[in-house]
């Protein structure tokens, strides 16, 4: 057992206790780059957003390699009898949106970097809106709490989760076994940025180059590339939260057909 599975709250190691098998039974798994993942000290870990099952499936990777992660969630979610309670004693960071204690969760995020924790932030901060499930234009807490910090900024790309669980579904589909794919890439270099105001034009730096390294990875993943512009539900005049889009509301032309084929490369299954 690593030294920070070792520190886990009781809580944490229970719902591990229960999820981890079910996972290994219900799921294929094709991980990569976990080389990248720092072994020791706090740094920030940021993975696209495309189904509720997300933070399931993302944590169940970083507990299998070794990091368990301390995740930003939405603070509805520290409500629900039962799940709240657990979520509290497991160390989870509660964000309250839109209010005063929006504060709140940063400096819960910073002090756990520094306390040598991985905290894992979802950069979009909701699952994204973009048509083919791209990410989206990304907000700047991930990048402020990596340069507050100066810590790892590590980008990750997920696929599969959205097969278990479509965006904003309710009625999973557990049977075949999807494969859920993690690739990791290297910390995002912010070190150019460290000597600036952590201002807003430096977290968009920031930030961007965070969802470009995501999307670059996705594009490993899926096999294919993302020939458009990043999706800003801002620009669109649509709300951040809700389902994704059709390709007709954005003015985007559907995607082609893609022809049946088996999947290539992958890590452990």
């Amino acid at each position: 057992m690593s030294a920070a599975r070792a520190d886990l709250p009781l809580s944490y190691r229970c719902i591990a206790w229960i999820l981890r098998p079910l996972l290994m039974r219900i799921t294929k798994r094709d991980w990569r780059g976990m080389e990248h993942l720092p072994s020791e000290g706090g740094f920030v870990v940021s993975p696209n957003h495309i189904s509720y099952v997300d933070p399931i499936v993302f944590a169940h990777f970083m507990y299998d390699a070794g990091r368990p992660t301390y995740f930003l969630g939405k603070d509805s979610l520290f409500r629900v009898p039962v799940v709240g309670w657990a979520l509290h004693k497991a160390g989870q960071i509660p964000v309250y949106r839109n209010s005063l204690k929006a504060a709140h969760a940063y400096r819960a995020a910073v002090e756990a970097v520094r306390e040598g924790k991985a905290v894992g932030i979802f950069p979009e901060g909701t699952i994204t809106r973009d048509p083919d499930l791209w990410p989206m234009r990304g907000k700047t807490g991930a990048a402020r709490v990596a340069l507050e910090t100066r810590c790892p900024l590590i980008p990750v790309a997920q696929w599969g989760a959205q097969e278990i669980l479509s965006p904003y579904g309710h009625r999973p589909r557990l049977f075949p076994r999807r494969t859920m794919s993690m690739a990791v890439g290297p910390a995002v270099d912010l070190s150019d940025l460290y000597d600036r105001p952590i201002d807003t034009g430096t977290l968009r730096i920031a930030t961007d180059r965070l969802m470009d390294r995501i999307t670059e990875l996705l594009e490993q993943v899926r096999g294919e590339q993302a020939n458009h512009e990043r999706f800003d539900p801002r620009k669109h005049g649509v709300p951040e939260i809700g389902d994704p889009l059709n390709h007709s509301d954005i003015g985007r032309p559907e995607p082609e057909p893609k022809p049946m084929g088996r999947r290539t490369g992958g890590g452990r299954r």
